[in-house]
């Protein structure tokens, strides 16, 4: 098979496709012939080295994939050849990842794609929607009523939190930093959206939330926008934060003077059994109706430095996804 295969830690040229032999699934595993691959922020720290968890060299990046089981390892109850799947890791770990033309994977890391739902769209699923449900539900107690601020909605994990507030009856304001960011952000639900990128936004925050402020802020960008958030809140808010790229100064009083409560979560640590409920709401989601990924980029596997790089500028629209 053809994998991506990083042999050092550095910038995005690490990352090269090779030809690797074809896994095998061995007892208890099943093997999904991938169809498309998720790209996430968290998979160019780990390449850089700078992650908390370094995998050993050489390694496979990857925890996003969606495609159809091909081989069913003896012992394995509850699934068959042809089933349409996207799937939450991979056996073999951070060694050997989804960004591959095959992955093996244990039942526990399966989950039934719709038949609407595409395979660049389940590409999108696990590490984006699994955030967004834990930071809105899991961390924040978001409720139906909360006026919900959402930085960097056109992303992947801004747009499934938006459509998962939206869905739960909560009042979505969302960012981004252009007019087609913007679109996206309405059309997953967003009541309001602004441009992070204009002076004077947060005050168009205040005032569409009666000068009361946000009762949860989603935070993709903290070394930023911390500060910010901690004046804008209302009293008694909660601000979780998904992203982080660097040191930040802030205000503790202004969490003190509004009872503001500040989390933090990285997915690796999430509870098990916070991740079957994030599951269960996904697939909820997706046969409802109410969910629906959104993909804005789609490139050959071959071209993952590419796709590395483009993750982390700005101006994200949707999921980044490779195909095998």
């Amino acid at each position: 098979m053809q994998a991506i295969l990083a042999r050092e830690f550095g910038g995005p040229d690490v990352l090269k496709l090779e030809d690797l032999p074809d896994p095998v699934a061995g007892a208890g595993q099943v093997r999904i012939r991938v169809h498309a691959i998720g790209v996430n922020p968290y998979e160019t720290y780990m390449r850089a080295g700078v992650y908390a968890i370094k995998p050993d060299l050489p390694y496979t990046p990857g925890a996003d994939a969606a495609g159809v089981i091909d081989q069913v390892g003896a012992g394995v109850t509850g699934w068959k050849a042809g089933q349409r799947v996207y799937i939450s890791g991979t056996a073999q770990g951070k060694a050997q990842g989804a960004y591959a033309q095959y992955a093996v994977c244990l039942p526990e890391q399966l989950h039934r794609l719709p038949d609407r739902i595409s395979f660049a769209q389940g590409a999108g699923l696990f590490v984006p929607y699994v955030t967004a449900w834990r930071a809105l539900f899991g961390r924040a107690n978001t409720r139906a009523g909360d006026r919900v601020l959402i930085h960097g909605a056109s992303g992947g994990v801004g747009s499934a939190a938006t459509q998962f507030a939206a869905a739960v009856g909560a009042t979505v304001i969302g960012t981004a930093g252009t007019d087609e960011g913007l679109a996206l952000v309405r059309a997953q639900g967003a009541t309001h959206a602004f441009n992070h990128k204009s002076a004077g936004y947060l005050d168009e925050v205040t005032r569409v939330t009666d000068g009361r402020g946000p009762d949860v802020i989603l935070e993709m960008l903290a070394n930023v926008n911390l500060d910010h958030d901690l004046t804008v809140i209302a009293p008694g808010g909660r601000i979780v934060v998904i992203g982080n790229r660097g040191r930040v100064e802030i205000d503790a009083r202004k969490i003190m003077m509004k009872d503001v409560q500040v989390f933090g979560f990285a997915l690796w640590g999430i509870p098990p059994d916070e991740i079957r409920r994030a599951h269960l709401a996904i697939h909820a989601g997706l046969e409802s109706g109410a969910l629906n990924p959104v993909v804005g980029t789609e490139m050959p596997l071959g071209d993952a430095a590419r796709a590395h790089q483009q993750v982390m500028e700005p101006g994200a629209r949707g999921k980044i996804v490779l195909v095998p």
